[in-house]
């Protein structure tokens, strides 16, 4: 439902007068109180804040001198006081409220600059105890901003350093504040105190050990302006601290169907990031190569080698620094994007030969207890945990009479760990910790499992001695011997169908090794 034009507030601009300034970051607020001096605004400060400005020989009125009561609580208590907060609710357009005003001696404040406590940085630090993260939670600062942004019509509020330059420009430019500029800058003020609320919430729950909160709040700055969504008619932008965790430092800006992809190649190599040399090829988000090797090259061509056809336009990642064997093998096709936690010497200037494609260092990997995934549905979203389950040799259950071999063992390893990053129905084919066959997204696990083998045989890639990987239980034997024909000749699934003996009895009639997870990786 559109919402109706703000017509009832007074749009004039805004003359400033008088400021009350009191930030925690003090990036930038010598120089731009200064400005605020040279043009005549009266400047009314609290603690550190007017320490600094004086030593800066700026003019300032501690605020205990407008409410004519000290700071207390050891600075707890500094601006809830009515002389504050009546100067930055007052409505000066209405003589009613400037009739009151006057009676209280209450004087307009025309400008707040406050910006809060490190909260989120605080609570970052694994160290830190509840005392001190609570000590933390700003309460007079929101209080200001939140009651400055609701009178925007009649006050200007700056919540971040990053807004200084933009408002002296105004400010210096035509002496005074657009009624539109007020308004954005009310906006980004919610948001500000929006999200500082959300890491308190979400700072209780951790030390509470909630899981799944009764109410779901999501916070992120924007990080970035996308050209498009997923296709050039859908509007996007990228949200949260991605700089964190990649470094994109050659070609174009990344675009929304990039982030996808690269969150996935993540993903996967995550699983990987401790293991041999190791290479993975995706495409829309689905690896379409994995495999391992002696080297890194080794291991990017027989990664390969999977499917020579898809690779064209996908991207590569790599857990190892790349060198220039493999960046030479990584450019004989056209790869849109590349990521390595390292470049060799020379491999960026070989690779920045083509100057669209994207060259990206790998900073950090997902956590291993990371934060919960969100995805949005009608009317709300769904929260879950990421899938971060991890098997090893003594997690799995050999349900056959052969139990597998030790090159068996690996494959049926590395499999797994491919297959959980692979769309439902999901079927990996692996050989020697190389994928030979990946079957993804089909409505049929025979589908996929089809499209698996003909993938092999389209790249005359050889299954026999191979692995078949599922991700979810066989639900009739059809799919085990359709495999055993194809020359696999071991099998890992999680089990747990009703008809799990028919498929342990079919993988035992082709003297096939079949082991239980006892865990399912759907990936929708």
């Amino acid at each position: 439902m559109p919402l109706k034009p703000l017509l009832s507030l007074p749009q004039n601009p805004l003359p400033i007068k008088r400021a009350l300034i009191s930030v925690s970051d003090k990036t930038g607020i010598e120089k731009f109180a200064k400005t605020l001096h040279q043009y005549g605004v009266e400047i009314i400060s609290t603690g550190g804040t007017a320490k600094t400005l004086r030593k800066e020989g700026i003019p300032v009125t501690d605020v205990s001198e407008i409410t004519h009561f000290p700071e207390c609580l050891d600075g707890r208590v500094k601006t809830l006081h009515p002389k504050i907060h009546g100067g930055i609710l007052g409505r000066t357009s209405h003589q009613q409220d400037l009739d009151e005003m006057e009676k209280l001696h209450i004087t307009p404040i025309e400008l707040v600059v406050v910006n809060l406590y490190p909260f989120k940085k605080t609570v970052n630090d694994p160290e830190v105890t509840p005392a001190t993260a609570t000590e933390h939670i700003d309460i007079g600062g929101p209080t200001m901003i939140r009651a400055a942004a609701k009178n925007f019509a009649h006050i200007c509020v700056l919540t971040n350093p990053k807004q200084y330059d933009e408002f002296l420009h105004e400010l210096t430019n035509k002496e005074q504040i657009s009624f539109g500029s007020r308004r954005k800058l009310a906006r980004k003020a919610f948001e500000h105190t929006a999200d500082y609320d959300v890491a308190i919430s979400h700072y209780f729950n951790r030390i509470e050990e909630i899981d799944l909160p009764d109410e779901l709040s999501v916070s992120f700055p924007k990080s970035g302006n996308l050209r498009y969504g997923e296709n050039p008619h859908q509007k996007a932008s990228v949200y949260g601290d991605q700089d964190s965790y990649i470094d994109c430092f050659h070609g174009k800006e990344l675009s929304y169907n990039n982030y996808l992809d690269i969150d996935s190649a993540l993903d996967l190599m995550a699983d990987f990031r401790n293991d041999e040399p190791t290479a993975a090829i995706f495409k829309h988000t689905v690896p379409c190569g994995v495999a391992t090797g002696n080297s890194l090259n080794e291991a990017y061509k027989r990664a390969f080698k999977t499917d020579t056809v898809s690779p064209f336009g996908g991207i590569v990642i790599v857990n190892r620094p790349l060198d220039l064997e493999t960046a030479k093998s990584i450019d004989s096709i056209f790869t849109e994007i590349i990521l390595a936690p390292e470049y060799d010497d020379g491999v960026e200037e070989f690779l920045k030969q083509k100057k669209n494609r994207r060259l990206v260092k790998i900073l950090d990997y997902p956590a291993e207890k990371g934060d919960f995934k969100i995805r949005s549905i009608f009317g709300g979203a769904l929260y879950q945990q990421p899938d971060h389950a991890f098997i090893t040799a003594d997690d799995l259950k050999v349900v056959t009479k052969r139990k597998p071999t030790e090159q068996e063992l690996a494959d049926i390893l590395f499999s797994w760990r491919v297959v959980k990053h692979v769309k439902s129905n999901a079927i990996v084919y692996a050989k020697n910790r190389a994928t030979c066959g990946i079957g993804t997204g089909q409505t049929s696990r025979v589908e996929s499992s089809v499209i698996a083998v003909r993938k092999a045989m389209n790249e005359d890639l050889s299954l026999d001695g191979s692995v078949i990987a599922s991700d979810a239980f066989f639900p009739f034997a059809d799919g085990v011997i359709a495999a055993a024909q194809s020359g696999a000749a071991a099998v890992v699934q999680p089990g747990g169908s009703v008809r799990d003996e028919e498929v342990i009895e079919a993988a035992d009639k082709y003297d096939m090794a079949m082991v239980f997870t006892g865990i399912r990786h759907f990936k929708h």
